[in-house]
């Protein structure tokens, strides 16, 4: 969860109150969010202003900012209401168009204009943070939305947003003094510890992204950096906001956020002016920010049954003002509540979000213990956590360590490195991976182990560990196109690793599970297991087989995994200099 800085100072005077420690930790525990930490002793030694620490939720973007703290405090205190933001259009509508020429690089646009806004020093430098801070949270690295401010006096209207080839534009980058085109300003801040991790976004396009005014002049080469020409400073009394993003949807939570925190700041405050966004190549258009109110349904029994309450709609309304959500008990249904949703809780998504803002307003501690869940509704172990907790037992009794891998991993590690070939039916695949390495969700354990093995083989041989976790396997007959499957895997390496280091342990574990060896599978038809010769190009040829399990007698033979010796091109594969062996079954079988 990001962790934000903000003057203690400032924020107890938004708050109207002057906390003292304790007080304020406790109101920041019953809100749901955390003090991290105080620097009032610190510095109170060195004379700078004390800051606090507060650790949010990661998906409450209003409040990575100390006026959406402040909001949303206030809020909860009852010391305001939810502003009433309104869209005040101009006389003559300001226009942004989008070129399709922007289709091969960002292809979505948005736009707003905050008219005479009066920045103090810090309220310039929060809209400056938070700025940074959306785009290292919401944006992804400004990977997918990326925004820039503008001093709208320093610009001509209407505004054009097109992709041109890097060498025909040029402008002064912010806070430089020498023209450059996009392939100069590439090359110029390739070593630069802010910019230039965000170069590889656009680099490689044929085509760079830039905002242009009416004079073609460029106002920003986005997700990069903006013209020094427009540069707001806090003399500056309309600003333009631009965005431009490979994600429509996260483009208007973007805009909706600055507009929401800054409009406070207008003579006229929480009013917006809207900008009209125009698609070139056909016509259409939009009108940005869209600060309208959602609304939403949540049904009093559910909310209650989960917290164990007896609450009417008329007290779960009261509740929820306190969480800036507008509610009302339905005139046609006496089970449901109408539920406003303003333009800064973009996170309330399902009528569970609700519930959870109810509960938060009621106050986790004053839910007594007659007045919890009834047992039907208290979580209860699954039975595969039950069958997973014998096979962990049993494996760490036999000396091996257990492991906590990431599910996701990547696509070579999941099938080349393994020797395998990608069907295309098996693994779920991401369709924005972050990075290479997590480009699918897992369907064996075994890449996770080796990975671990691989960052501890200077460590003391043999290594032997476990992993007991969930696997994903792609199945187009369900309603979600994929189901979780519990797997438990291990792992022995050293400077030689037998068929028979694993195949014992794989013993222990049956032993503890209960199910006996069956020397003779074919002459008998009762509960166990066995192995048989398998052809599985991950182990070394003639050193690998495959699990087969009864569940009980006159069942059929089911296989339930893989055991052998790993291939040496598969240990190379991931830098480890030891040989390896290794099995691998499904768990679920055993319930």
């Amino acid at each position: 969860m990001p962790t934000i800085s903000v003057d203690k100072l400032d924020l107890f005077e938004l708050l109207g109150k002057q906390y003292a420690p304790q007080d304020f930790e406790d109101l920041c525990f019953e809100f749901g969010i955390e003090l991290d930490d105080d620097t009032t002793e610190e510095a109170a030694a060195t004379g700078a202003r004390a800051e606090l620490k507060i650790e949010i939720p990661a998906n409450r973007y209003d409040m990575l900012c100390i006026e959406g703290i402040a909001q949303a405090l206030n809020e909860f205190l009852g010391n305001s209401p939810n502003p009433d933001f309104k869209l005040v259009p101009a006389e003559a509508e300001f226009t942004l168009t989008v070129d399709e020429s922007t289709a091969a690089v960002r292809p979505y646009a948005a736009g707003a204009i905050l008219r005479n806004i009066t920045f103090t020093q810090r309220s310039y430098e929060s809209f400056i943070a938070l700025q940074d801070k959306l785009h290292v949270n919401l944006c992804r690295n400004r990977t997918l939305v990326a925004m820039g401010t503008h001093d709208l006096d320093k610009l001509v209207g209407p505004i054009t947003y097109e992709a041109l080839a890097p060498t025909d534009f040029k402008f002064v980058p912010l806070n430089q003094s020498k023209e450059m085109t996009g392939e100069q300003l590439m090359a110029f801040y390739e070593k630069d510890k802010n910019l230039g991790k965000y170069l590889h976004i656009i680099r490689d396009a044929p085509v760079y992204p830039v905002m242009l005014d009416a004079n073609r002049q460029v106002a920003s080469m986005p997700p990069i950096i903006n013209s020094d020409l427009s540069k707001i400073t806090l003399d500056t009394r309309n600003v333009f906001i631009d965005i431009t993003a490979t994600d429509k949807t996260k483009a208007e939570v973007v805009v909706n956020t600055l507009v929401a925190m800054f409009s406070r700041y207008c003579d006229e405050p929480f009013t917006v002016e809207p900008v009209r966004v125009i698609s070139a190549h056909n016509g259409e258009s939009r009108v940005t920010p869209n600060i309208a109110p959602r609304t939403m349904s949540a049904e009093v029994s559910y909310i209650n049954s989960c917290l164990g309450l007896e609450l009417s709609a008329e007290e779960i309304c009261q509740l929820l003002v306190k969480m800036a959500l507008k509610a009302v008990p339905s005139p046609t249904d006496a089970n449901l509540i109408n539920v406003s949703i303003p333009c800064t809780r973009p996170d309330i998504l399902h009528q569970c979000d609700i519930m959870e803002d109810a509960a938060i307003a009621y106050g986790y501690a004053n839910m007594t213990a007659s007045k919890t869940p009834s047992s039907s509704l208290v979580a209860a172990p699954l039975p595969i956590n039950k069958v997973s907790d014998i096979l962990r037992i049993a494996s760490a009794q036999s000396g091996y360590a257990e492991v906590m891998p990431l599910t996701l991993c990547s696509h070579d590690e999941n099938f080349a490195h393994l020797r395998q070939v990608d069907d295309n039916t098996k693994a779920v695949k991401l369709a924005n991976p972050k990075s290479i390495e997590y480009q699918v969700v897992r369907t064996t354990l075994l890449p996770g182990l080796l990975k671990t093995v691989k960052e501890n083989r200077k460590h003391s041989l043999p290594i032997k560990v476990f992993e007991s976790g969930d696997i994903v396997l792609k199945d187009d007959s369900l309603e979600r196109g994929a189901f979780n499957q519990r797997q438990w895997c291990a792992m022995y390496v050293g400077k030689t690793s037998g068929f028979e280091y694993v195949q014992g342990l794989l013993g222990k574990v049956m032993q503890a599970i209960k199910a006996p060896w069956i020397a003779q599978p074919e002459t008998g038809a009762v509960r166990g297991y066995w192995i048989e010769q398998d052809d599985n190009k991950t182990f070394f040829e003639g050193r690998g087989a495959k699990v087969m399990f009864r569940a009980k007698e006159g069942a059929k033979a089911v296989k339930i995994g893989e055991i052998g010796v790993l291939h040496p091109e598969v240990l190379q594969n991931f830098d480890i200099p030891y040989a390896a062996s290794v099995v691998e079954i499904n768990a679920k079988v055993f319930l």
